[in-house]
């Protein structure tokens, strides 16, 4: 007993006590003693019902992260005490993992006397709170003792959002008036009917083809001292967007924003019922996902783009979390992306001056595909018009200049460099129409493993910014190429679509390997097959839509797969893409690291094994399917 008091008078905080409390400590304490290294408490599960006194031995303790790899970890050697701020402070539960050396011998407190002490003298309580304190200033602590919650703002305002339709909202009724009308008298019509948007009829009653708003009598009218006098269809605005009543809420906002329009015509049976506003809707949706991206739509600075970007990992892990599906979680993270680049562009464009040429600029691979997930980097060209020889140097400087400036600040932002060179900072992918046109021609005629590879990041591309009539020109080309007997060329493609075999094994196990102490498989490269299959094809049938959804349906529509294969391939992809971005949001939020495509499948659950198992069996059935309709030959 007096070896015991002797010992307590030098460990922390029982040296606080009073020498009264500490000679009677000694009748609550139990020894015990570990003669083997074991796992003792597993952290935020095990509860204490005691505190532990190291005499001997020690405490091996960590963080596990969601890849079961080892945080933080610190040894509690003889005269430390574990469990005090886990029993004041965590509900009781072990903050950390513990797993206690062998020949380790504790002295154990029960948890009502420890609580007891802690309420009858204050510095002993005080200097648990006070370490607890210093530990939460260490923000990886911080984050592995209580999880970033989901921000106070709830992102999704109802599930309804995802699953209403736009014939269950109020439409705005159209006012309209003929192009030749005065511009007065269209801005009366839009005062007596208390709007801001008049569509523009190209004679009473006649097809809209074009549309008038408070916008556009500022700039258009006031600010050039424009006649009010004059037709109304001079100032008209175009292009009209439009999407049909039966489509969701979420694709009518999402399509606002990629068209950048802040009206869209609502069609049934092709003609037009009303219109929608975007700021209307948005007041509707005022939680949504939606919200978040015109907050990134109004940002003022780098620094604020930056901020938002670091938001997307918990929208995502909202979006997942209430069952929204993986394609639109997709097009999320697109908008926004595409939102952040529009804005670093024209802020480029406003600091170099107006550019010298009419130009696109494209982005390409998964963003193309507008297939984005949490672990993206940058892929983009710049398409430019042909210029005369003079001034072909000029021209070429500035947009390699512009390119430069818009990547480095995209990389700053969060959007990180390209590791395949594939950005038009990079001069190879900065280029003219018609040297584009050669690129393509190239690739397709001289048909080897790596053009086709470069083809298949360029196939895969849409216009961001610029003059969208130069893209189109480009796929005209390519479109009248793909008429020429290829056979060469697709059946690259299609050994390309068979590089990654399913991670299956003969016995139907998972062929993985290893990674950081782990045996993991790649789940982008798993889901790459599926891109590449119906890339070749979409370039068969020269089906020009990019995303991956998108190119199926089409491809089923052309009878090129039967709805069973249709289904079994859609399915098969968002499945997995559902876990690649939950995979990649518990990285970023849970571990603070950098998220990454590899997966344990010991970690999956039973369910999910077998799900993936047959997801893979059906892969590796549709590319014994492009073995046997492109490569035969060869």
């Amino acid at each position: 007993m007096d070896n015991r008091l002797a010992f307590l008078r030098t460990v922390a905080p029982f040296n606080l006590l009073p020498e009264e409390v500490l000679s009677g400590l000694g009748e609550l304490l139990t020894e015990v003693q570990h003669p083997r290294e074991t796992l003792l408490y597993q952290q935020d599960v095990t509860k204490l019902r005691h505190l532990d006194i190291i005499v001997e031995g020690g405490y091996e303790t960590f963080f596990f992260d969601s890849e079961q790899h080892k945080r933080l970890p610190e040894l509690y050697g003889p005269g430390t005490c574990y469990g005090g701020m886990s029993i004041l402070l965590n509900k009781k539960r072990s903050l950390r993992t513990v797993v206690v050396l062998k020949g380790t011998r504790v002295l154990q407190l029960p948890r009502r006397d420890f609580r007891a002490l802690c309420l009858a003298y204050e510095p002993f309580f005080t200097y648990f709170t006070a370490r607890y304190g210093e530990r939460m200033l260490n923000e990886e602590y911080a984050h592995f003792v209580k999880p970033d919650s989901p921000p106070q703002q709830n992102f999704l305002v109802a599930d309804q959002l995802f699953s209403r339709r736009i014939s269950t909202l109020e439409v705005r009724e159209l006012v309209r008036c003929a192009s030749q009308e005065p511009i007065f008298e269209a801005a009366r019509r839009m005062a007596a009917a208390k709007v801001s948007c008049l569509f523009v009829e190209q004679e009473p009653g006649g097809p809209i083809v074009g549309y008038c708003t408070d916008i556009t009598l500022r700039d258009a009218v006031l600010a050039q001292c424009r006649d009010a006098r004059g037709p109304v269809g001079e100032v008209a605005a175009t292009p009209l967007v439009s999407i049909n009543q039966d489509a969701f809420v979420y694709e009518a906002v999402l399509r606002m924003f990629q068209t950048k329009t802040r009206y869209l015509l609502v069609e049934n049976r092709g003609e037009y019922v009303g219109f929608l506003s975007r700021n209307k809707l948005l007041a509707d949706l005022a939680q949504s996902p939606f919200m978040f991206i015109q907050a990134v739509k109004l940002a003022q600075s780098t620094r604020e783009l930056k901020r938002r970007w670091e938001m997307v990992p918990d929208i995502v892990n909202q979006l997942l979390s209430r069952g929204v599906k993986a394609d639109i979680v997709n097009q999320v993270i697109t908008t926004v992306a595409d939102t952040i680049a529009l804005k670093v562009i024209e802020q480029a464009l406003a600091e170099l001056g107006p550019a010298p040429a009419r130009f696109v600029f494209m982005v390409l691979g998964s963003e193309g595909r507008k297939e984005q997930t949490l672990a993206t980097d940058q892929d983009n060209a710049i398409i430019y018009e042909d210029k005369a020889n003079e001034q072909r140097t000029m021209v070429r400087d500035y947009f390699l200049r512009f390119a430069t400036r818009v990547s480095d600040e995209l990389n700053h932002i969060g959007l990180h460099y390209c590791t395949g060179g594939f950005m038009a900072k990079n001069s190879k992918w900065t280029h003219s129409l018609s040297y584009w046109k050669g690129y393509y021609r190239q690739w397709m005629s001289e048909s080897n493993p790596e053009t086709v590879m470069q083809m298949a990041t360029f196939f895969d591309c849409r216009g961001l910014y610029g003059d969208f009539t130069l893209i189109d020109e480009l796929q005209g080309f390519l479109r009248e190429e793909l008429v020429q007997p290829l056979e060469r060329f697709l059946f690259y493609m299609a050994k390309n679509a068979l590089q990654y075999e399913p991670p299956l094994t003969f016995f139907r196990g998972f062929r993985t390997f290893a990674q950081d102490g782990q045996q993991v498989f790649d789940l982008k490269k798993a889901m790459a097959p599926i891109v590449d299959l119906v890339r070749v094809y979409a370039l068969q049938n020269r089906v020009f839509l990019t995303n991956t959804g998108e190119r199926l349906a089409r491809l089923r529509e052309l009878g090129v797969f039967r709805e069973q294969e249709y289904q079994e391939l859609l399915q098969a992809y968002y499945y997995l893409m559902g876990m690649r971005l939950q995979k990649q949001a518990r990285q970023l939020i849970n571990d603070h690291a950098a998220p990454t495509n590899y997966l344990d499948p010991k970690k999956l659950t039973q369910v999910e094994q077998v799900t993936l198992k047959e997801i893979f069996k059906v892969i590796g059935d549709f590319q014994v399917k492009i073995k046997v309709n492109f490569t035969k030959s060869f």
